[in-house]
């Protein structure tokens, strides 16, 4: 058990890893739940994931969520979930429940920040007030909030950055970790480390190595997703994984495409969050089985058929495309919802069926199968 996983209540089961690549199937116990792994954990920055309740996150498969620390310390306050019950019974999720630390506001909301070793200091996009965030704040703020697993501070530079300034964010991120492995206090939340370096393996190299003897009990790979090519991407990936351990779950921070989950997942990834399924949802995108689908193109006027054949969901068992379409143009809110709806199940299906495909040990077969389904209907 690692030291800095105090709680019995947490434990990474490894079930079956493919011979062929590095995927990997488990099981990750926390206080809130099992989450079979690889798993895809919808965004709920504010306590919500956008027009979803805790009820449609279930039936469309969800097994947990992530909350952002600095949006909810803003509003309505960790000081005012805490005294509402926590953020479980504060936003009805039962589930396991992961909140991130603030650090990708350091890289989305850098106009808006001020950074240097001792902490970041924001000034609120919403009413111009301060919010500094330390290491021991962030932590603080997470413990506040009681979610099952919680984030270290890091610092996330620009894909693009120098190499000085990637360098200089990994040892601050390295710092970081330290100072808030230090300040922990409770023992029923999951503190991970977080790996940064760009693209570059000597930095990745150099951000492990800062954090393995912190002996964190779980790990994500930060600063990817940030405007580099898929490719860049996947490489870092394929010399990063191994550099961490494998008998702790791996987590890749803010990555979503579904061709990005599975390269990553045969690269020996385990947990993913990011907003594409919503955000796109709302914009009247659909994923499916075949592709996507953009509902406000005119071929879908008369189109009866459900978004994807190949579904369960409520909304593919119910509503045809044409409707669909039709709630968009009219403006209408159940369109981004009920799309939404859909496309975190289709998330949570294709991830599945990649662990039964894991299972089988017919990953990279998945992988060549999905692609030429997907590059067909281009």
């Amino acid at each position: 058990m690692p030291a800095a996983l105090r709680g019995s209540e947490f434990r990474f089961e490894k079930l079956h890893t493919d011979q062929t690549t590095a995927a990997r199937t488990g099981r990750w116990h926390t206080p809130h739940g099992v989450v079979d792994t690889p798993a895809f954990m919808p965004v709920g920055t504010s306590g919500t994931v956008k027009g979803l309740t805790p009820d449609q996150l279930r039936q469309a498969g969800v097994q947990q969520v992530l909350a952002n620390t600095y949006h909810l310390a803003l509003r309505p306050g960790a000081d005012v979930v805490a005294q509402l019950g926590g953020l479980h019974r504060f936003m009805g999720w039962d589930g396991p429940i992961l909140t991130d630390s603030g650090g990708f506001q350091v890289f989305s909301l850098a106009k808006l920040s001020r950074l240097d070793d001792q902490q970041v200091v924001f000034r609120s996009h919403i009413d111009g007030n301060l919010l500094e965030l330390s290491p021991e704040r962030a932590i603080a703020i997470q413990e506040q909030l009681g979610a099952d697993c919680i984030m270290c501070l890091d610092e996330c530079p620009p894909h693009d950055a120098p190499l000085e300034r990637l360098r200089a964010a990994v040892d601050r991120t390295s710092r970081w970790a330290a100072r808030c492995r230090d300040a922990q206090r409770r023992d029923d939340q999951a503190l991970f480390g977080i790996v940064q370096g760009g693209t570059n393996r000597e930095l990745r190299e150099r951000s492990a190595a800062g954090l393995l003897p912190l002996d964190f009990p779980g790990y994500a790979v930060g600063g990817l997703s940030v405007g580099e090519p898929p490719e860049q991407m996947y490489n870092t990936l394929d010399w990063t994984v191994g550099l961490l351990p494998s008998d702790r779950p791996r987590y890749l921070m803010g990555v979503g495409r579904p061709i990005d989950l599975i390269e990553a997942v045969l690269r020996g990834i385990d947990l993913f969050d990011c907003v594409l399924p919503t955000r796109n949802g709302r914009n009247a995108m659909a994923f499916t089985h075949s592709g996507p689908l953009r509902l406000r193109n005119r071929v879908y006027q008369l189109d009866d058929r459900p978004l994807d054949p190949e579904c369960g969901c409520p909304v593919c068992r119910q509503f045809s495309r044409a409707y669909l379409r039709h709630l968009f143009l009219v403006n209408e809110m159940l369109g981004p919802i009920l799309v939404s709806w859909h496309n975190l199940a289709y998330y949570q299906s294709l991830l599945a069926d990649l662990r039964k495909a894991i299972a089988g040990e017919q990953a990279a077969r998945f992988r060549a199968v999905q692609l030429a389904r997907w590059n067909d209907n281009l």
